[in-house]
């Protein structure tokens, strides 16, 4: 297999992102023409650009903010947040959202932009961070909701999002959307012939043309204090009954609706095109009462793409702020639809355009961060993206704003291929503060032919910081032989969540013939962080051993995580590859898919699991309950955007109203609003009793800590859900959970009947619940027992080895413990006991490495949280305060480390 090299001009960041434009393509539909080094095998005809091979692999550089040190970043995070006024925090938890973006917590980012709308205080400030809220939801993708339904909430209301001024307290509540409107008023009574009522008083005529409008004179005179000197002053008008106005620039239609607004302080009851003209009015005679209704009216007039585009120039000529705002916000609610509207693009990027935006306060690094992230997560190489990231840059106004739009600009024109424009950008932004952006500048050389002055300086850059694993990962590219399987080795060791030193070193086994000991090594992070380039390059191993279920398998498993994905270096879509191997293997029965589907998920295989209910879903697409399924495995991958996504097209797929108020009901559990959800459970029972709808309720319930009256209920809720029609996977789970809420009830005896009825109908993890009821019973030995049972059986065993060392000795339990890190690196509790034990051994120094090691590429909020306890039993009150503040950004709300940092501040304080 070592022959199968790809051609040098085949070179890109990414496995899967060779050009679409190279001369000799692979084409989707005539992989048999392919040219190969060998022919005959099978294997072969489906590896139509042989495998990967170790020149061609590199790491892509990270598009967002990346410190040296995370814990002194969010540490001096925390402590800006807390001396900021509240009315300067908004743009400060945006700062805040850069830095956490590389931690990879969707819900972590929410509350950030969640914090940014709270304290937010001008209108344009509160629309674009309420439409980036939403994007992140992806409403967009909803069947039958527009871009200006409302959730309900004032946090991403848009017709909340329009008042100005500071009300943080009030984002989480109900917004007035769902009130009745006021009646309307019959229009022509006011817009035809006024009548004599409203003509009895007038003591002023406008005449326009051969037209009289009768107006009264200090009615008019009010609007605005040009009118009272025109009519009350010493120019000839105010001695005059009538007024020539035929030069002024409005209708006859126009100036009735002056008058009937002079007497009833009303712009509803006419046309747009009439408001338009009041506008214009108001302006040329600084009517500001009558502006300000105008803009209003027109704000709320604004529904779709087409109404913004035509009223937003209307509101930048007239600098009707609310009008703009509006049209505005429909833009960004549209996303991503409107990055492919040229005319939307044109508001944003034409320089013109641009200015006069920025004139008006709509034109800001907000914004431009906003929409240069949406277009970067579209198409990173494309026009639109440069474009907006353009705008970011003439925005920023703060160090680590340049820093940021300088660095993205870099990676776009990395992925690009313009690498002199690159490292311009990449150098920009060191100077700028960001020292991540060297590796993009050794980047840009090493593409340019200068691989040893990147080597240079990555070493230089290793030697002045505390090393992190991207530095060695980074170097690594421009070393040679065993120095750059050294520092592979190293990168991985100082942060194993690194994808590509596992990735390169397969490939390696691969050239070397290897293909068993490369798929050995590509499992090692596969167990962890599932990702899709992991995926598909075990699945091209896979072929080339042809072994083609297993990786019809991960194939399958990967369109799940990106429906879209182009295999092959980007030369054949996932999809035509699945069709291809469909042929070399036995296919299955619904029925067959519904058993395969059971053994699966009680042998805890989730990949496996996402395959089968892939290839059910490929038969079966409208079947909203296998989405909702697959949804739930990826949300136990930790690969949120991707439930969420199936999620979606759960209730967008079923045709009945209860079914659809239970996975809104998950979404909006998801997204932070509890009791929206526990609202579509009750709507969803009241039309039809059902397990999940029952389920839903208990989920969300449980989710806080239970109280005794509490814990009923929710035992209630999953009893009544059990008497339900399901399957058996849904309930062993619903079984399982009953068995939790009795074990935290003290109901031993109920729970273990609840884990063995899950067992029995193949629920494998009931067997960790049960071990607990041993423990609790005293009973250690049959506790380690149920959890060796568990551990054979699943093929993800971490969690279940972290589990069993509890029932265990200290030795066999650090054995377990040592197997969980090795497993899955990610898990945090090995560390934390690690470090216990070696603080309790008086290891002071071994038990601070021990948590410092892992908080360099995971700075998670209980290892924090430990180390600073640490610090303050040794002394080091400065090192534990930091840990804390690095925690407190995290969850400002953690009541353990709040007391620890007040303990440890107080102290400060006693020894000055």
């Amino acid at each position: 297999m070592h022959g199968f090299k790809l051609l040098d001009r085949f070179k890109s960041t990414q496995v899967h992102a060779l050009s679409p434009q190279d001369s000799n393509p692979c084409s989707r539909g005539k992989l048999s023409k392919c040219k190969f080094t060998n022919t005959g095998s099978v294997a072969q005809a489906l590896l139509p650009c042989g495998l990967p091979t170790t020149e061609l692999l590199e790491p892509s550089i990270d598009s967002y903010l990346k410190p040296i040190d995370y814990v002194e970043s969010l540490a001096e995070i925390y402590r800006r947040l807390n001396t900021f006024s509240q009315t300067d925090k908004s743009l400060l938890c945006i700062e805040q959202f850069s830095i956490l973006r590389g931690l990879g917590d969707p819900k972590l980012l929410r509350r950030c932009l969640c914090s940014a709308r709270q304290y937010a205080i001008d209108v344009h400030s509160k629309v674009v961070l309420s439409a980036w809220l939403r994007f992140e939801r992806r409403e967009d993708e909803f069947i039958g909701v527009s871009s200006k339904d409302c959730s309900g909430y004032i946090l991403e209301c848009p017709m909340a999002a329009l008042v100005s001024g500071y009300d943080p307290n009030s984002i989480y509540d109900h917004c007035q959307c769902g009130q009745d409107n006021l009646e309307a008023v019959d229009n022509q009574i006011l817009m035809g012939n006024e009548g004599s009522s409203l003509e009895e008083d007038s003591d002023v005529s406008f005449c326009i043309g051969d037209e009289l409008v009768h107006c009264v004179r200090f009615k008019i005179a009010s609007l605005s204090s040009p009118f009272k000197a025109m009519l009350y002053g010493s120019f000839v008008e105010s001695r005059r009954d009538k007024i020539d106005f035929s030069k002024i620039g409005i209708s006859v239609k126009g100036m009735r609706a002056v008058q009937v607004y002079s007497r009833t302080g009303r712009v509803d009851l006419f046309c747009p095109e009439i408001v338009l003209e009041l506008l214009s009015f108001a302006n040329r005679f600084c009517c500001e009462e009558l502006k300000c209704a105008c803009d209003a009216y027109l704000a709320s007039l604004v529904c779709g793409t087409e109404d913004a585009l035509i009223l937003i120039d209307h509101g930048l000529e007239e600098r009707a702020n609310l009008l703009v705002a509006s049209c505005l916000q429909v833009f960004l609610r549209e996303l991503p639809n409107s990055l492919y509207n040229h005319k939307v693009m044109s508001v944003f990027c034409n320089s013109e355009a641009r200015e006069r935006l920025a004139m008006l306060g709509h034109a800001s690094f907000l914004l431009y961060y906003f929409l240069s992230q949406v277009a970067m997560e579209e198409n990173m190489a494309s026009s639109a993206a440069v474009m907006l990231l353009e705008g970011l840059e003439e925005f920023a106004t703060e160090k680590w704003q340049k820093a940021l739009a300088l660095h993205q600009l870099g990676c776009v024109m990395l992925e690009r291929k313009e690498y002199k424009g690159a490292q311009f950008y990449f150098e920009a932004a060191v100077e700028a503060g960001h020292v991540y952006s060297l590796a993009g500048v050794a980047r840009t050389k090493y593409k340019q032919g200068q691989q040893y002055s990147a080597f240079r300086l990555m070493n230089s850059l290793i030697f002045k910081h505390k090393p992190v694993g991207w530095m060695y990962q980074e170097r690594s590219l421009y070393g040679v032989g065993q120095e750059k399987m050294m520092d592979m080795n190293t990168a991985t060791e100082l942060d194993p969540t690194l994808s590509f030193p596992y990735k390169f070193r397969a490939v390696m086994k691969v050239e070397e013939k290897q293909i068993r000991a490369a798929i050995t090594e590509i499992d090692k992070i596969i167990g962890f962080k599932l990702s899709p380039d992991c995926l598909e390059l075990r699945a091209w191993f896979f072929i080339a051993l042809e072994d083609f279920e297993s990786a019809l398998r991960d194939i399958r498993a990967l369109l799940t995580l990106e429906p879209k994905y182009m295999m092959f270096h980007g030369r054949v879509s996932g999809d035509h590859l699945v069709e291809l191997l469909s042929h070399r293997v036995r296919l299955w029965s619904l029925a067959d898919c519904w058993m395969h589907l059971y053994e699966r998920w009680s042998s805890v295989d989730d990949i496996g699991s996402l395959a089968v209910l892939h290839q059910m879903l490929s038969n079966d697409p409208a079947k909203s309950l296998l989405w909702f399924r697959q949804s739930l495995l990826l949300l136990r991958l930790n690969c949120q955007k991707a439930a969420m996504r199936c999620l979606r097209l759960a209730r967008n797929h079923t045709s009945s109203v209860h079914e659809r108020l239970i996975y809104e009901g998950w979404l909006l559990f998801d997204s932070g609003h509890r009791e929206e959800a526990l609202s579509r459970a009750e709507k969803s029972i009241s039309i039809q009793r059902s397990f999940e709808a029952f389920f839903l309720m208990a989920y969300t319930l449980a989710d806080t800590n239970l109280d005794p009256e509490s814990s009923s209920t929710v035992i209630q809720l999953l009893e009544e859900a059990l008497r339900c029609p399901s399957d058996g996977l849904r309930k062993g789970q619903a079984l399982n959970n009953l068995g939790s809420i009795y074990v935290d009830c003290g109901k031993l005896d109920q729970a273990a009947d609840c884990y063995m009825n899950a067992l029995n109908i193949k629920h494998t993890r009931a067997h960790q619940g049960l071990a607990r009821v041993y423990h609790l019973k005293n009973q250690r030995k049959a506790a380690f027992d149920e959890m060796t049972k568990l551990i054979e059986k699943a093929q993800s065993s971490a969690s279940a080895y972290e589990k069993r060392s509890e029932y265990c000795d200290r030795e066999k339990a650090k054995d377990d413990l040592n197997m969980a890190t090795q497993l899955d690196p990610l898990r945090t509790y090995p560390y934390r006991y690690r470090a216990a034990v070696l603080m309790d051994d008086q290891k002071e120094t071994e038990a601070l490495e021990e948590l410092t090691k892992a908080i360099a590429f995971k700075p998670e909020l209980q290892m924090l949280h430990l180390r600073a306890a640490f610090y303050e039993s040794m002394g080091d009150k400065t090192s534990a305060r930091q840990d804390c503040e690095a925690a407190l950004c995290l969850d400002q709300n953690h009541t353990d480390t709040l007391n620890l940092y007040n303990r440890t501040q107080d102290q400060a304080t006693r020894s000055i």
